[in-house]
């Protein structure tokens, strides 16, 4: 898809080179929890009183108090930083990710506030309030209710797993507010990504985006450059070797003789290195189709087998705070298992995650933060729910490791309203697109026959399938009749590291492997099944609760990454099966 595409709130990735410098505030910060009401004192003036805590991270694990782990309300984050001379350039002050919501002062002033907990924000700052010692607080709120992405419980709703029979009783005896989630994962909140400032040219780039058409053994590039004031930038396309391959005006078509293809286990990347008067920028990208045809899921015009998980950002200490090196380790565990995919379960992933990806070739169903969506509360959510879906494009729309778009994780598409909910952001995520990538909804199937969804979308997804091998059958002989591609996500069981039974039995480690590879048995006998994800890649924290100790245990590995008997399974099926052409 060329030419105009709907836009989100874009912003490059902050990036040093000769015409951009990049400050991280990265660090100790100091830190209050407060309660449910902004308090301006704290905002506007150095704290008086106040603990120390590390930014990027989760606020909740870093204090052995259980003040942090479930504090629901406000808090407050502060540090001081001083610049060099920064004359005749624009200052940018950015976060990666402040969980879930927040509003940012400098020096007493208030200068941004954002919604949402999972996506990068930013504003120009003006040089007339900057001084030579600044000082930069961040009121961050925590609370989920029926109206943030994601979704909280309110109104007399059951708390998720508590098996709490009467809420009300339990609300109105509480001595403090409690966040109660709708979904199955920890609120773990605060900075969660990196923060800083970094400077442009007065004049200079706004964003970038890439599209490439295989031609033959060649293909054609566009780079298209949005500029402050107009004008024309100018675009060299290097290959991964540091040879120039072409050059041109952005908005031009650019032909790469004998191009290398970017897919699934052979990464290769190119670098178009554009210029703006005295601006520069360097964006990666890769030469790669992705299309849904004829019930198969194509990469570049080949019939692609997704192997691999849905996962979390989540880990000891940091909690969803970014962990590079666990990026890392986990990279390596999915290559380790012969997977070949992940989906960002439930949320958009970090930015450098999605850099690793590019250079690894790991492909990723990147997903927006809306799950625990009901029917009540769809004309709560929808304004949010789009703007998410634009701007997660916006950021992720140049990552070749992004195959497909997941607009949400197990809403309720059994509803009269529905469909007419998620059209609208079905059509929204194509037309954000340059790309143009397939788009679907992972769903929750309990009544597969009633799901208004699914049969909407480029790709089924079929969720939390806790089934006998005769019940996947069936679901399976359903969804045969629509002619479209079908991945199942979502289904595991969960396995107590270390337990262990001669006869497979619940939560033991045996019971778990034999439950997948039942369930493989069955996907291997559809053709229209093009892939499965394992839930979960590893254990997770959640909400406390009768059906939760400890965390999530459907993990294949544990939290801190050993594995369960599960992964060698895994590990031995999927090196027998290609990434590509396994279904003919």
């Amino acid at each position: 898809m060329k030419g105009y595409y709907e836009k989100g709130d874009f912003m490059l990735y902050p990036q040093l080179n000769k015409s951009r410098l990049v400050i991280k505030l990265d660090g100790i910060w100091n830190f209050v929890l407060g309660d449910g009401e902004l308090d301006e004192a704290l905002c506007t003036a150095p704290f008086k009183e106040c603990e120390k805590i590390c930014v990027p991270a989760s606020y909740n694990d870093q204090k052995a108090d259980i003040r942090f782990r479930d504090h629901c309300g406000i808090a407050y984050y502060q540090t001081a930083f001083s610049l060099p001379e920064l004359t005749g350039e624009r200052t940018v002050l950015r976060f990666g990710a402040v969980t879930h919501n927040c509003r940012v002062y400098l020096n007493g002033k208030e200068i941004m506030s954002h919604t949402g907990g999972f996506l990068p924000f930013e504003c120009e700052l003006d040089n007339s309030l900057l001084k030579e010692e600044n000082l930069l607080t961040v009121a961050v709120d925590n609370r989920v209710n029926s109206e943030t992405l994601p979704v909280g419980n309110e109104n007399n709703c059951a708390m998720f797993g508590s098996g709490l029979p009467d809420f009300e009783s339990v609300r109105n005896t509480q001595v403090k507010p409690k966040n109660y989630p709708n979904f199955d994962f920890f609120n773990y909140c605060g900075i969660h990504r990196s923060v800083c400032i970094y400077t442009t040219e007065e004049k200079y780039i706004k964003d970038i985006s890439v599209t490439t058409e295989i031609k033959g053994n060649d293909a054609s590039v566009t780079v298209n450059a949005d500029l402050s004031d107009g004008g024309c930038a100018q675009a060299v396309i290097i290959n991964a070797e540091g040879t120039e391959v072409a050059r041109g005006n952005c908005g031009e078509a650019l032909t790469i003789k004998n191009a290398e293809l970017w897919q699934p286990g052979r990464a290769y990347l190119y670098t178009a290195k554009i210029s703006y008067k005295n601006d520069s920028y360097s964006q990666k990208f890769g030469v790669r189709s992705a299309e849904v045809k004829d019930g198969k899921f194509l990469i570049n015009g080949k019939p692609f087998y997704f192997k691999g998980f849905g996962k979390h950002e989540d880990s000891e200490t940091n909690g969803r705070g970014i962990n590079e090196a666990l990026n890392v380790k986990d990279i390596s565990l999915m290559k380790m298992l012969g997977a070949n995919s992940f989906r960002t379960s439930h949320y958009p992933y970090s930015e450098e995650m999605l850099n690793l990806c590019d250079e690894e070739g790991i492909a990723v169903i990147a997903e927006t933060s809306a799950v625990g969506l009901n029917k009540t509360g769809y004309e709560k959510t929808f304004d949010t729910h789009k703007k998410v879906i634009k701007d997660m494009i916006s950021r992720d729309k140049n990552h070749p490791c992004i195959v497909m778009w997941s607009l949400a994780n197990e809403p309720d598409t059994e509803a009269e309203n529905a469909l007419d909910y998620f059209k609208p952001l079905y059509d929204s995520a194509h037309t954000s697109d340059p790309q143009n990538r397939p788009v679907t909804v992972v769903c929750c199937n309990n009544d597969y026959v009633r799901d208004k969804v699914a049969p909407a979308m480029d790709v089924i997804f079929g969720g939390d399938l806790d089934a006998a091998e005769q019940a996947m059958t069936a679901e399976m002989e359903y969804f045969k009749k629509f002619n479209k591609p079908l991945i199942i996500t979502e289904y595991g069981a969960d396995a107590v590291s270390g337990i262990h039974e001669s006869v497979p039995s619940m939560f033991s480690e045996e019971y778990q492997e034999e439950f997948y590879k039942r369930i493989n048995a069955v996907l291997d006998r559809y053709n229209f099944v093009i892939g499965e994800h394992a839930w979960n890649f590893a254990d997770f924290q959640t909400v406390q609760g009768t059906m939760r100790v400890d965390g999530n245990k459907k993990g294949i590995f544990t939290r801190d990454r050993k594995p369960k008997l599960a992964a060698h399974y895994f590990k031995r099926r999927w090196k027998s099966i290609p990434d590509f052409e396994y279904k003919k």
